[in-house]
C-alpha cells in the first residue's frame, strides 16, 4: 500500500524488546494492538479488568492495584441476574458475587504485579465522554445497561484528563519509578455520542496528552487515531459497522507502530515466530503420513531453539 502522506511518528528513545514487559490498558483498540504482542510472543498483559475506555476510570483501577485495596460488597451491585462492578467491564460480571469479588481481587494483585515488573505500559483512550453515577456522584467505567436515568452524562475538560494522567503516571511510579509510558488516542469512533461530540471527545484527549508531553521525559504518544484518519480514509479500512477498523487497518497501524517502537534487534526474531505460529496453525489432510511428522519435529525444533534464547516465549 503506498500512501502520499504519512502521520509523523516521533522517535522512541526506550524501545521494546523480547526482554520487555508490557501492560496495556484502555479501550478495544488496546486489546487489538495487546493481541499482536501476544501474537508475537511479547511478554503481556492486556487489560486485566477489561475494556476500559476513559482516563478517570483507568486511573481509578490503577489506584486501587498500586495500593493493593481490594474489593468489597460495597463495590458490586445485583442487576439482570448478575453482579457487577461500576469499575470494571461487563465481561467481569458473574451470577455469583462471592466468586465476582474473589475474581476481581485476584484480577488486583495480578495487576500490582504486572505494575512492578513492566518496562512499558500502553495506554489507548477510547472518550472523553463519562457517565456518573447519581447515587454516588462517582464516574463509572461502565453502566451494565443499568436505566440512563440513574446517570448524568458529561465531557471530561482537557485539563481534568491531563491531571488524571499525570495521577496515573505518578501512582504507577510509586512502586516503579523506571517505566516508560506509551500514550494513544483510539481510532474507533463513538457516534453514539454523535459525529461532533466525537470529534470533540477525540479532540479532549489529544490535546490533553500533548500538554504533558513536554514536561514529561517518561512518555511518548503514538499517533493511531491521526493514522486511521489521515492516511486510512478509504472505507475498505473500516470494519462492516463503518465505525471500527477492519483487520487490514489493524494490521497497518501495528506495523507502524512496531516500525518505531520495536528495537530493530527483534524484528528477526518476530519473523521466526510469525513461522512457527503458521507452522502450528497448519492442518494437514493426512497427520500421520511420514513427511508431516518430520515437519512437526522440524517445527518442534525451532521451537526449542528459540526457547533457549528466549525462555519466556511458550506456544
Amino acid at each position: 500500500m503506498n500512501f502520499t502522506t504519512k502521520v509523523p511518528v516521533n522517535t522512541y528513545d526506550f524501545p521494546i524488546n523480547y526482554n520487555s514487559k508490557l501492560l496495556l490498558l484502555g479501550s478495544c483498540f488496546a486489546e487489538n494492538m495487546g493481541e499482536k504482542f501476544d501474537y508475537f510472543k511479547f511478554q503481556t498483559t492486556i487489560n486485566p479488568f477489561g475494556i476500559i475506555f476513559n482516563p478517570v476510570s483507568i486511573e481509578k483501577l490503577v489506584k486501587r492495584a498500586v495500593n493493593r485495596i481490594s474489593f468489597t460488597e460495597t463495590d458490586v451491585f445485583f442487576h439482570n441476574d448478575l453482579w457487577h462492578s461500576y469499575d470494571v467491564h461487563s465481561e467481569c460480571s458473574h451470577f455469583d458475587k462471592e466468586i465476582l469479588l474473589k475474581q476481581l481481587n485476584a484480577a488486583v494483585e495480578v495487576m500490582h504485579r504486572q505494575i512492578i515488573e513492566v518496562s512499558h505500559i500502553v495506554i489507548t483512550y477510547g472518550t472523553s465522554w463519562v457517565y456518573r453515577l447519581k447515587s454516588s456522584n462517582e464516574i463509572v467505567a461502565n453502566c451494565h445497561k443499568v436505566p440512563q436515568n440513574e446517570f448524568t452524562k458529561e465531557i471530561l475538560s482537557p485539563e481534568t484528563i491531563a491531571q488524571s494522567m499525570r495521577n496515573t503516571m505518578d501512582l504507577i511510579h510509586q512502586i516503579n519509578p523506571d517505566c516508560k509510558f506509551i500514550f494513544t488516542v483510539s481510532p474507533v469512533r463513538h457516534t453514539k455520542d454523535g459525529f461532533p461530540e466525537n470529534q470533540r471527545s477525540k479532540a479532549h484527549l489529544i490535546a490533553a496528552i500533548h500538554s504533558i508531553l513536554s514536561d514529561n521525559t517518561t512518555s511518548n504518544y503514538f499517533p493511531s487515531y491521526e493514522i486511521m484518519m489521515d492516511e486510512l480514509r478509504d472505507y475498505r479500512f473500516y470494519a462492516d459497522d463503518m465505525l471500527h477498523p477492519s483487520q487490514a487497518a489493524i494490521d497497518y497501524i501495528w506495523i507502524r507502530f512496531f516500525e518505531n517502537y520495536v528495537n530493530t534487534d527483534c524484528f528477526a526474531t518476530m519473523q521466526e515466530v510469525c513461522n512457527i505460529q503458521k507452522g502450528l496453525s497448519h492442518r494437514p489432510f493426512n497427520p500421520e503420513t511420514k513427511s508431516h511428522q518430520q515437519f512437526l519435529e522440524t517445527l518442534n525444533q525451532k521451537i526449542i531453539q528459540l526457547q533457549m534464547e528466549f525462555p519466556d516465549i511458550k506456544f
